[in-house]
């Protein structure tokens, strides 16, 4: 049976008592006088036994309420049963020293750590003095600062280039070609429907794509033992397909080269331009090819105007390097710069490469220059004294391009060797 805790809300005059669970409204009900203890009042809180019954709770049995003890609940605190002080007093040894220097200062310092501090540091000040005398001695390019013995190269006579250049810009790749493939969709959905898996293939991969499908289907064919796709009936269908999906394809590329003629890579528009001599068939696809050489030629012109431009700026600004590199790189196919611009820009690789510049900053101009419009003009104003194995290597990697460097240094100009991979044995 059940047990629940019950408060008494009413005394009737049959003799009953109303109750409701303590706390809540709800269950509620009568109970009859005989089970309630002797001197209950409205508000006693009382336990209860019910039964559960389809019209409600009956209660059964009332139980008396605890009563309480009128004690606070204590705990017994034993101890260990042994008599000892209440205060423990502990002396210390003897010996120790009570200067005042081996006290510890508020802020955690003392004077001893103190002239430790000075000896380290003035360690450390004299090692980095030998350093940079020995540095000194060994003809190196380096100055060693008195803070920490960091030492950074010296750009003395590198022809200007000690001014701190600009913070670099990460170009902004160009976006990629992004066809929509609305015509090629439009191109299989006419074809009929013994046809459009031969055409999806021929979309993903071409001829090649089909043949692969065809050899795995043929060979599955032959482990079910069934009978095999004839191969030359699905090319010979598929030769007649590919040319209006070919149209198709190219059509859904050029739209979008014209779309974006000003941003996309150059390279993805000449790929269009140079596939439209075999796709370009009907007149619409024609005039699109067209305008899409127009508009690549345009943008062609703008971007070698910019790029001479900076090529000019980048010289003006004696970063020597920058714009051996950037002179390597036209935008217009055969449009190097200007003669006078070249002029310019080998007299500006013969200065930076002179007895005064450091041998690391010499192998840095010489790779600029071995691919520079300018490498066979360059001719240098001095030589290092002694020049190190590193260069030497350097000017060896591209004697073939710059033949008058290397003959200064009296290398026989001849081409770089291969790192060519051996040959992994045939499996027997």
């Amino acid at each position: 049976m059940p047990r629940i805790e019950i408060e008494l809300t009413s005394n009737r005059d049959d003799g009953s008592w109303t109750w409701r669970a303590a706390g809540a409204r709800e269950p509620r009900g009568a109970v009859d006088a005989t089970l309630l203890p002797d001197g209950v009042s409205v508000g006693d809180l009382l336990r209860a036994e019910t039964e559960q019954f389809m019209d409600g709770i009956e209660i059964t049995a009332v139980l008396a309420p605890k009563e309480g003890s009128g004690k606070p609940d204590l705990l017994e605190i034993l101890g260990s049963g042994r008599n000892e002080p209440d205060v423990v007093t502990t002396l210390a040894k003897k010996g120790r020293s009570g200067r005042r220097e081996d006290r510890p200062r508020r802020d955690g310092d003392s004077r001893g750590r103190r002239r430790e501090d000075k000896k380290g540091s003035s360690r450390r000040r004299e090692g980095a003095e030998r350093r940079g005398s020995s540095d000194k001695d060994r003809g190196g390019d380096f100055k060693t600062s008195g803070k920490g013995g960091d030492r950074r190269r010296s750009r003395k006579g590198s022809g200007g280039d000690n001014r701190r250049s600009p913070a670099k810009v990460a170009a902004p790749r160009p976006k990629r070609l992004r066809p929509r493939r609305k015509h090629l969709k439009a191109a299989l959905a006419v074809l009929p429907d013994e046809m459009s898996l031969i055409g999806q293939h021929l979309a993903r991969g071409g001829i090649p794509s089909l043949r692969d499908a065809i050899t795995a289907q043929n060979k599955a064919a032959t482990e079910a033992g069934e009978p095999e796709i004839p191969v030359d009936l699905l090319l010979q269908l598929a030769e007649r397909l590919q040319p209006n999906l070919r149209t198709a394809d190219w059509h859904d590329r050029a739209e979008a080269a014209l779309a974006g003629i000003a941003e996309v890579d150059l390279r993805d528009i000449r790929s269009v331009v140079v596939a439209a001599e075999t796709a370009a068939r009907t007149d619409e696809t024609r005039e699109l090819a067209e305008s899409l050489r127009e508009g690549l030629t345009a943008r062609v012109d703008h971007e070698h105007a910019e790029w001479a431009n900076e090529v000019r700026t980048t010289l003006d600004n004696g970063r020597i390097v920058r714009a051996l590199r950037l002179s390597s790189r036209p935008p217009k196919a055969g449009s190097p710069l200007p003669s006078a611009e070249l002029e310019r820009l080998a007299e500006a690789a013969n200065s930076s490469l002179t007895s005064q510049v450091s041998q690391d900053r010499w192998a840095t101009i010489i790779d600029a220059v071995a691919l520079s419009p300018v490498h066979l003009r360059v001719v240098p104003e001095g030589m290092p004294a002694e020049p190190a194995e590193e260069l030497l290597e350097v000017v060896r990697r591209v004697s073939m391009n710059v033949p008058d460097v290397a003959a200064s240094f009296g290398i026989e100009p001849t081409p770089p060797r291969r790192n060519r991979r051996p040959r992994r044995p045939a499996a027997s």
